[in-house]
């Protein structure tokens, strides 16, 4: 195994920038800049030189002996002034040695590779790195701590026991099995397959927060979608003119809403137009509010559009400012209403996001939906009786395989453990 190392922080001047180096050289390497490291997981002050002996910098250094360590590698960190001299300076000694530079994300795929880590807590950080909302950072540092690897575990054990129940019977079919297995076969595969529907449905939710929603404005030209637009986005984002048919195209503004992620769209007015170009735009704001989790339609109350709201849609009236009468409106241009219209908003997206799951990547979707199939095929069969056993049993395993990326493999001595513990047969 090659000793690897890198910059840990972000390119680029800073306060601090932190270099990591991990591998089975890794304290080596870290002598070689330092005269010696620090017992494991203490820092101490050390002055780092060259080759040479010329001094580069004055650090604190940070050892980890393995398997202890974030790769479950011997580690060593140097906490350098983040100078971008400084930082090449030790990249250059480090690159003299035995190690490499490290490759994208290579620390991270050896605490997979090392235990550290399973691959959901591996997705976790990397959406943790990627949260720019609290809804996010909440549902990634779940992820990293491990709680859907705790539940991924429970479908695991629960799946070897249904397994093992079912494979005693049938290797052990002239003997005495003390009990009828049927009962808790089914009631362990009913369990598992509750909740993998129950995480199933609350996947839809989960991506949502992961990749953010889509909230578009809706209403006919002149409305003053794109003049709310900026009024959310507290910057000119978008062109405003009096002019109808300005908007052509479909305007994005990514933003924290109370929270959580949210791409606000702003549609070209809807309306028929000999413009071959605005109508497009009009096909793709149609388009575009179809597919959007929610929509604002900024209309009069004796507006006629193309797109009728749905239950959870919000409908208010434009230029707040400037009517007399008691119709609920808001102004982009002003701000009436604003405050309110976000809360509102705020408000529908929260109760979308109830009984979000853990579950928020394609993968997991498809790992449980193919398990979910082979657990239903597997209950019918045993439901059928124990001359389709040896079926129940194919389809236990092929559902833990569908899982095998989430839950990890389970090998023939699980089964072995898991039998003689649960019966004492004698033989």
């Amino acid at each position: 195994m090659d000793t690897i190392f890198a910059l840990a922080t972000a390119q680029g001047r800073a306060g601090v920038a932190v270099i990591r180096i991990s591998g089975p050289q890794a304290h080596a390497c870290g002598t070689v800049l330092c005269s010696s490291l620090p017992p494991s997981r203490q820092f101490a002050l050390r002055n780092l030189v060259d080759l040479d002996g010329a001094v580069l910098d004055q650090a604190l250094v940070l050892s980890f002996d393995g398997p202890n360590s974030f790769t479950g590698e011997d580690v060593v960190e140097f906490h350098l002034h983040g100078s971008v001299a400084v930082v090449s300076a030790v990249l250059r000694v480090l690159g003299q040695g035995v190690g490499r530079v490290a490759e994208p994300g290579e620390f991270t795929r050896r605490a997979l590779e090392n235990d550290r880590m399973d691959l959901s807590q591996v997705e976790g950080l990397g959406d943790l790195i990627e949260a720019e909302t609290e809804a996010q950072r909440q549902q990634a540092l779940r992820m990293v701590q491990g709680a859907f690897g705790q539940k991924i575990e429970v479908w695991r054990s629960k799946l070897i026991r249904a397994a093992a129940l079912i494979e005693v019977t049938i290797d052990f079919a002239d003997e005495d099995v003390p009990v009828d297995v049927t009962p808790e076969v089914l009631s362990l595969l009913g369990s598992i397959k509750t909740d993998v529907s129950d995480e199933l449905v609350g996947f839809i939710a989960a991506e949502r927060i992961r990749t953010g929603f889509e909230v578009a404005i809706i209403g006919p030209p002149n409305a003053g979608k794109s003049t709310l637009l900026n009024a959310f986005a507290k910057r000119e984002a978008a062109i405003t003119s009096e002019r109808a048919g300005t908007t052509r195209d479909v305007i994005e503004v990514r933003m924290d809403l109370n929270g959580l992620p949210v791409t606000l769209l702003d549609t070209a007015g809807l309306r028929d137009s000999t413009d071959d170009i605005e109508t497009q735009g009009v096909a793709r704001a149609i388009a575009r509010g179809k597919s959007a989790d929610l929509r604002i339609f900024l209309v009069e109350p004796t507006d006629v559009l193309s797109i009728s709201p749905c239950k959870d849609d919000v409908v208010i009236a434009p230029k707040a400012d400037t009517r007399t009468d008691d119709v609920r409106a808001v102004s982009g241009l002003t701000g009436q209403g604003v405050p309110e219209l976000i809360a509102e908003i705020s408000e529908v997206l929260k109760i979308k996001t109830q009984g979000a799951g853990l579950a928020s990547h394609a993968r997991h979707r498809d790992a449980m939906q193919n398990s979910l199939a082979k657990l239903e095929e597997a209950i019918c069969f045993v439901n059928a009786g124990s001359d389709h056993y040896d079926i129940a049993a194919e389809e236990i395993r092929v559902a833990i395989r569908s899982l095998e990326v989430l839950v990890g493999r389970v090998g023939v001595e699980n089964l072995l453990d898991e039998i003689f513990a649960s019966f004492c047969l004698g033989k």
